[in-house]
């Protein structure tokens, strides 16, 4: 068990935490949730014992061991991949390099021979025998092929380190697991392994996570940063959001007929105190006044932006053509003759090879060429394009008053102050400059963009990417309202299966196309022995 008693923190005048009291109990997932900067990764960082609070103590059971799915992709630069796995137990690797070193010498002293005894028999304890294949069975379950397994580090792409480290957390069944946006960098495949890897997880799990889906699959508990405080609900992020929702709207409802039957005394009052007659009936509704009790609502850090995307006019018969649409990278074959033909109310969900999604969606978009092919809209057609990468957008040294304005309709200030202030940037934080924009903040401003276009089609690649809950939950519920045509990549799950009517995968050796929610695609055994056959 893990527990955290009167934690206190606050920056500056901000409090983030006020004696906070919370236990974790063995065989619960407790998901983390909370608005951005509500200090989630703060949290965690406290019980790592990474960040000291200005009050307060976390204690860990006698004898347990922590482990914590670092976030640094250059602290293991000089080691192997293996060896950066098995490091997740710190104990264990250390047994396993003085016993390595003691075998390696040429010649045994007695001493050594007594010490090696020592060293395997708490390797045996440890389960040391068993660390290669638990190790292969982690990195293979996490995308990790065996030819990586022992380049070092510094070798990897970035993807591939934050899976190792993922790999390392994991290793050796830590009695207390802190994960961190463990979903970050995985394609649907590895983040289903985890799930189930962690459904089977007996001890206790912590985890931050804005993959709702993911909470859903893997969490039996809810702990909910708001107000400086943390409750904990018993279920799984979609079952506390509902109960979230009713409970708020319970409170809200007994304030409106708390607040209207005090306008009733209160006019009576006002209107019949001065009549002699009605002076007695005036004075009781005046003591039932003061005995009304009108709950004040605290405000929420949660903060929902306003997103809505209309289009301007419905998309004809024709919506967009692709033949034979060929692309190389890097002397790689990314698109091979793709053919394809989007249909009027398409919702299409490209899964699969990443670069290739990705590439498509720069080619239709007009941000890249084609090595051959062709694509074509139709005539009724307008597009509005969310990037993966859109770092360049926000280049100019501009606020983000003016940078709304480079973009029609050009309404001036007053427009883009009204529409920044939906999107969660009110008073001051209009005038913001954008070189200092956090990564969700940057995305809120790219769909500020993206609605004031009006556009009949919109393409989307990766657009839930470092968003909160909140946000991601409007955007999904804005896109499923959407009534003409979206294509779109995302890793988020729930995202995907709300919001797909149509699925497109690329694999090694083909496209797969079918019309279907993406929960049946997923399930239908036809289409699974495909793609093993195309990926063969």
């Amino acid at each position: 068990m893990i527990s955290a008693s009167n934690i206190c923190l606050a920056y500056g005048k901000r409090t983030i935490f006020k004696n906070v009291n919370i236990k974790f109990t063995p065989g619960n997932c407790y998901g983390l949730i909370g608005a951005n900067g509500a200090g989630k990764s703060t949290f965690l960082k406290i019980l790592a014992g990474d960040t000291a609070p200005d009050k307060g103590e976390v204690s860990i059971g006698k004898g347990l061991r922590m482990a914590v799915l670092r976030q640094d992709q250059f602290a293991f630069d000089e080691e192997t991949v293996f060896n950066t796995v098995i490091m997740g137990h710190e104990q264990l690797y250390k047994v396993m390099v003085e016993r390595d070193a003691i075998y390696a010498k040429g010649e045994f002293t007695e001493e050594d021979g007594v010490r090696s005894g020592e060293l395997e028999a708490d390797f045996a304890d440890m389960n040391g025998y068993e660390v290669e294949s638990e190790a292969a069975v982690l990195l293979n379950g996490l995308g990790i092929p065996e030819e990586l397994r022992h380049k070092q580090m510094k070798e990897l792409e970035g993807g591939e380190k934050v899976r190792v480290l993922l790999a390392q957390a994991l290793f050796g069944n830590p009695d207390v697991l802190l994960l961190d946006e463990p979903t970050n960098n995985l394609d649907l495949k590895s983040i289903q392994w985890l799930e189930d890897f962690l459904c089977r997880f007996q001890n206790t799990l912590i985890v931050v996570s804005h993959d709702r889906h993911f909470l859903n699959q893997s969490c039996t508990h809810i702990a909910d940063i708001d107000f400086g405080s943390i409750r904990t609900y018993v279920g799984n992020y979609d079952f506390w959001y509902e109960a979230s929702q009713l409970v708020l709207k319970q409170k809200q409802d007994a304030n409106k007929k708390a607040s209207d039957k005090a306008s009733e005394l209160k006019d009576f009052i006002a209107r019949f105190s001065s009549n002699a007659s009605k002076a007695k009936q005036a004075t009781s509704r005046k003591k039932l006044l003061d005995k009304l009790d009108i709950e004040t609502l605290p405000v929420s850090s949660r903060k929902y932006p306003f997103v809505v995307f209309k289009p301007e006019r419905p998309c004809g018969d024709i919506i967009l053509e692709i033949k034979d649409l060929s692309k190389t990278l890097d002397g790689v074959k990314v698109l091979d003759n793709l053919n394809l033909i989007v249909n009027k109310g398409d919702k299409i969900a490209f899964v699969g090879n990443s670069l290739a999604k990705t590439t498509l969606l720069q080619i239709i978009a007009g941000e890249l060429e084609p090595d051959g092919g062709s694509f074509r809209w139709g005539v009724t057609i307008t597009t509005s394009y969310f990037p993966k990468e859109h770092s360049s957008y926000f280049k100019n040294d501009l606020n983000l008053i003016e940078w709304l304005c480079q973009y029609p309709p050009h309404e001036g200030e007053s427009f883009a102050r009204g529409f920044l202030g939906r999107m969660l940037f009110s008073g001051d934080e209009a005038t913001k400059m954008t070189n200092v924009l956090s990564g969700g903040e940057k995305v809120r401003c790219m769909l500020s963009r993206m609605m004031l276009t009006n556009a009949n089609v919109l393409l989307f690649d990766e657009p839930t990417n470092h968003l909160d809950l909140e946000s991601i939950t409007a955007l999904n519920n804005s896109l499923i309202n959407f009534t003409e045509v979206i294509l779109f990549t995302s890793h988020d799950h729930k995202f995907v299966s709300t919001l797909a009517n149509r699925i497109v995968e690329f694999t090694p050796g083909g496209v797969i196309d079918r019309v279907m929610s993406f929960d049946e695609y997923l399930e239908n055994a036809d289409i699974k022995s495909l793609r093993e056959q195309l990926s063969a």
